[in-house]
């Protein structure tokens, strides 16, 4: 943070070397928590920890060759807060009998979240961003962050393939589970479809009439807030209804 509001001078090696630190941690508390004697603990807690995981996980490895890292500013505490949830309120249930073609689902669900609540904290630096340059307030963060093109551009990257991981995701649980209009998923469903909807509008609107600025980030942001109600609100739901 420090770094990024140009009070200390950048050094990506030894940020580099702490997040890997942090990611490796936090991915010994995923497996902790996630695992289970022949299933595995999907509460919500464990679910966003996994989800906040995979996030710092590819901010790192992105930051290689992309200049992600001030989206870490918001993401990394979002992370911290995940870890101490998923240890804080861990889950008792234990789900069983995974078939390949649900762990495929779930695999292709959690990429496509995690690779669009990026997309998400890059659209809210490109709105932070628009207002600051609007209103010619150029000290802190925006001295740091790249050019307006290249942070529309890499938002609309992390759209683009959280958008292949949600397709796969929507096909394989088509395939493999079964009657996805069921009571206890209709929602997430409908919501995840809808989700996937306001995406392609998105990318339908950028390349073909050419959608930037202030609609593009409202679209995104909406897109992804429905995508996020769509399992996290539903499941909270239905485990206070359990409850």
């Amino acid at each position: 943070m420090l770094s990024l509001t140009r009070r200390l001078p950048m050094r990506q090696g030894l940020v580099s070397a702490a997040g890997g630190l942090a990611v490796v941690g936090h991915g010994i508390v995923v497996y902790t928590t996630l695992r289970a004697h022949q299933g595995l603990h999907l509460g919500i807690f464990e679910t966003v920890s996994l989800v906040f995981f995979l996030i710092t996980t590819l901010l790192l490895l992105a930051s290689i060759k992309k200049p992600v890292m001030p989206a870490a500013v918001g993401l990394y505490p979002l992370a911290a807060l995940s870890v101490l949830g998923a240890v804080g309120f861990p889950e008792s249930s234990i789900e069983y009998g995974f078939t390949p073609g649900m762990l495929v689902h779930i695999a292709t669900s959690v990429l496509a979240y995690a690779l669009l609540i990026m997309a998400a904290g890059q659209a809210v630096l490109l709105a932070v961003q628009t207002h600051a340059l609007k209103h010619n307030h150029l000290r802190g963060i925006i001295q740091v962050l790249p050019p307006l093109t290249t942070m529309e551009r890499l938002m609309f990257e992390l759209i683009i393939y959280g958008m292949a991981f949600l397709t796969a995701s929507i096909i394989s649980g088509f395939l493999f589970i079964n009657d996805l209009f069921a009571q206890h998923l209709a929602h997430k469903t409908v919501l995840s479809l809808l989700a996937w909807v306001l995406f392609s509008i998105l990318l339908w609107g950028r390349y073909q009439r050419g959608w930037r600025g202030s609609w593009a980030i409202r679209w995104t942001l909406g897109a992804v807030i429905v995508l996020i109600v769509a399992y996290f609100g539903t499941r909270l739901i239905i485990q206070l209804l359990h409850g």
